[in-house]
């Protein structure tokens, strides 16, 4: 929770480690470190993947990639370590407990189960294990946590309705449906009828509209129109279409961005077209993505963000996005005015009205 004893003369960096956070786009996969990586391939005696191998070698212990097919094919290769209920629980905690001592409250996070169950793994060992991690986190962390099921795009459509009717069981825990992974040749479209099925299922809904791809646009109006989200992921391509962007502030649909992420896999963090949305009034967030690969969580992308001298972003404005991801974060309305409650006190310490 946020220091009581914070003042105004803060550095930035201190306002931002206390400002209470939510978090809605956050790979659990994705936080796989190579750390936890060599112990879980020692535990399960499986091969260490290459990709580990080559970031436990470097001297800043990271994967090494450069573009987003890089990263989805060293992504893909690490999380073979994962094996049992255990492994999927202990990957959960690891970031849960990143997440808490940076003061996020809540979270929601993406799991990809085809990655698991196309290689062998049961869906029920993966649920299992990232479930009671989020209960484990709630109890002893207090750290509020739900679940959402990716759909790998590059997948076909018949494989992600099976998958769909596989978490029917658990809808206790998984509160929404999303698709990621290569959006190359795999529209929104491709998935119409299940993202149809999910909502009848009373699944909230989301897509993945990745910085800078081929036919980002065309994508990104295919996903709020065609198939109806709640939210977008990334997105912020949706600069290219005024009207579009009226619709998601008009229908209050947010955007899930990710700065640091952004840098990587194009040439760009899109800080500019952030800050745009923001101030135009759209709902955008800021969040980690991958952190594990990324090598930034929470509070990493916040402070690259505001430490971007030509956006001048205020510290009422770092308070505005906080406020954002609690405004559409798929909670009860109880908790959310909870939340935003501390989000409330901690500004009003700092003096921001």
């Amino acid at each position: 929770m946020a220091n009581n004893n914070t003042t105004t003369n803060d550095s930035l960096t201190t306002f931002i480690a206390h400002l209470p956070k939510a978090e809605l786009h956050v790979h659990l996969e994705g936080c796989l470190t190579p750390q936890l990586a060599q112990t879980l391939a020692q535990r399960n005696n499986v091969p260490l993947p290459n990709s580990v191998k080559q970031a436990s070698t470097t001297s800043s212990s990271g994967f090494a990639f450069h573009d987003l097919s890089s990263f989805l094919a060293v992504y893909y290769s690490a999380m073979t370590v994962l094996q049992t209920a255990a492994d999927f629980h202990d990957l959960a905690m690891d970031y849960l407990t990143k997440a808490h001592e940076q003061n996020v409250l809540h979270c929601e996070l993406f799991f990809d189960p085809q990655a698991h169950t196309s290689r062998g793994v049961p869906f029920p060992t993966v649920v299992s294990g990232y479930r009671s991690a989020v209960l484990q986190a709630q109890r002893e962390l207090g750290v509020s946590t739900s679940l959402i099921m990716c759909f790998l795009r590059d997948m076909s459509a018949e494989f992600a309705m099976a998958t769909l009717m596989d978490a029917l069981p658990f809808k206790d825990c998984i509160i929404g449906v999303g698709l990621d992974s290569d959006e190359r040749g795999n529209p929104p479209r491709k998935f119409a009828e299940v993202f149809e099925r999910a909502r009848k299922e009373g699944f909230m809904r989301t897509m993945h509209c990745d910085v800078d791809q081929v036919g980002s646009i065309e994508h990104i109006r295919q996903a709020l129109e065609e198939i109806g989200v709640d939210r977008l992921d990334h997105g912020t391509n949706i600069v290219e279409d005024a009207r579009l962007v009226e619709m998601v502030r008009e229908k209050r649909i947010g955007l899930t961005c990710c700065p640091i992420s952004n840098s990587v896999v194009c040439s760009d963090f899109k800080g500019k077209e952030i800050m745009q949305l923001f101030r135009q009034g759209a709902r955008v967030t800021i969040n980690s993505d991958d952190p594990a690969y990324f090598r930034g969580y929470a509070n990493e992308n916040v402070l690259r963000l505001a430490r971007e001298e030509e956006l001048k972003v205020t510290r009422k404005e770092l308070v505005g996005l906080m406020k954002n991801a609690f405004e559409i974060s798929w909670i009860s309305s109880w908790s959310r005015d909870a939340f935003l409650k501390v989000l409330d006190e901690y500004a009003e310490r700092h003096r921001i009205s």
